[in-house]
């Protein structure tokens, strides 16, 4: 199995999905400049944990889609998740091959743009140009980021133009099956100046175990002046696949991000969710939760950068390890000079539920500027025996007991979604990884 640093992939391979997508030269060019450019860079360096010896590039990498099914072919698992109201904008991918495809009447009637990713280097060029990987993630930052430039095989694209504000959400549900299609997914958001657009995602595995199975992940949202973007994910990815998972936003003046996310995939994982608040007085927010269990390792970091004056960023995590599961929490709060009247705050609990598991919560303050505010909680505990004991006594089993307290810790959290979707399939999630 390759590990480390070696890239097993080729111009040859890169060309071949570039053809084989009938991609315009100028995106086949990207790719192959991509290319060379990760094979001098490192792999990231997330505080507290060694991946190194991670295995972020699979067993092979097949450049064709294999078979892709019909809707009526995927298991409920994936069909579940589609809202079945007929007036819907969702897109199903299935390892990076569009499936199913839908657009409200709201959204066509005011123009906006949501299909794949590749229809969008097609027919959506000069915006693809503009905004993909070119503000919120940089092809050389390091390997994991040239090689998913290199190889993206899937993802979807959404443009909302200005002054059009979507009532229902838009939804896209992405299906990783098997080792050979890894996913080098993307998802670019483009809010234009006073829009407004609720988006929500899944990353499902349609098999329990998918071991040498890789996923390399990249969001990049973009909000204009007074825009405000709603992004729900609900990660749920299988044990045995090695996810590298980066989102990112960049929010104009007096725009909003909002970030509402469950991550809850079964392998190791390494995630990024960097907010720039570029725009005087935009705001960020970032809610997560998370359940770690068996082996699995977990790092997280999250970080809200304050360019413009008066700025607002909040952060809130909560995560449970169980198991021999081990979850790091790094948080950042940066207020950039210049930024002033700002306000950075953030919150992360971990909680452990056996000896075995491990928790880090790690707060950090860069303050750059006078006449802001900042402020961090960080908490690293085990359930409270006095607490077990109490629920015990009162008739109910240990396993059953262990399930109250860990929808009581994520509960705060889940409450504070600010998309009902992502409350909803949460709470079934949790509810399968807590039994």
């Amino acid at each position: 199995m390759t590990t480390g640093t070696t890239i097993p992939f080729s111009q040859e391979t890169v060309k071949q999905l570039s053809a084989l997508r009938n991609e315009p030269a100028w995106f086949e060019q990207f790719r192959l400049d991509a290319l060379a450019k990760a094979e001098s860079l490192s792999l990231p360096k997330p505080d507290k944990t060694n991946i190194s010896k991670w295995d972020f590039f699979g067993k092979e990498f097949d450049a064709t889609t294999g078979n892709v099914p019909t809707k009526e072919q995927l298991p409920a698992s994936v069909t579940s998740l589609v809202n079945e109201e007929a007036d819907q904008t969702v897109y199903v991918q299935y390892n990076g091959s569009p499936v199913f495809y839908a657009l409200s009447t709201e959204a066509k009637e005011n123009g906006v743009i949501f299909t794949d990713l590749h229809t969008a280097v097609k027919e959506h060029a000069e915006l693809v140009k503009k905004y993909f990987m070119t503000e919120a993630v940089k092809v050389d930052e390091h390997k994991l980021t040239a090689l998913h430039a290199a190889l993206v095989n899937g993802g979807a694209f959404l443009y909302v133009p200005k002054n059009v504000v979507l009532t229902k959400p838009i939804q896209a549900i992405f299906v990783i099956d098997g080792e050979k299609v890894p996913a080098y997914n993307h998802v670019l958001v483009v809010a234009d100046a006073n829009s407004e657009v609720t988006y929500v995602e899944n990353y499902v595995s349609t098999s329990a175990d998918l071991e040498g199975a890789v996923a390399n992940i990249v969001t990049e949202v973009i909000t204009l002046d007074n825009a405000k973007v709603r992004y729900g994910a609900v990660d749920t990815l299988a044990k045995g696949v090695t996810a590298y998972v980066n989102r990112r936003g960049i929010a104009g003046r007096d725009s909003k991000i909002e970030w509402a996310l469950g991550l809850m995939n079964d392998g190791n994982s390494v995630f990024e969710n960097i907010t720039h608040l570029v725009g005087d007085g935009s705001f960020g927010d970032m809610k997560m939760v998370t359940v770690g269990r068996g082996e699995q390792t977990q790092n997280f970091t999250t970080s809200i950068i304050h360019h413009g004056k008066g700025s607002e960023g909040w952060i809130l995590k909560h995560g449970v390890a169980k198991d021999a599961a081990t979850s790091i929490f790094n948080g950042i709060g940066k207020i950039e000079h210049g930024a002033s009247k700002s306000n950075a705050q953030q919150t992360s609990r971990v909680l452990m539920l056996s000896e075995k598991a491990r928790g880090d919560a790690n707060p950090i303050l860069l303050i750059d500027e006078n006449d802001v505010m900042a402020g961090h909680a960080a908490s690293v505990g085990k359930v409270d025996p006095n607490t077990l004991y109490y629920l015990m006594s009162r008739g109910i089993p240990k396993k059953e007991a262990e399930r109250l307290v860990i929808h009581g810790f994520l509960a705060p959290v889940v409450a504070e979604l600010p998309i009902e979707e992502v409350k909803k399939q949460l709470v079934d999630v949790i509810e399968r990884k807590v039994k």
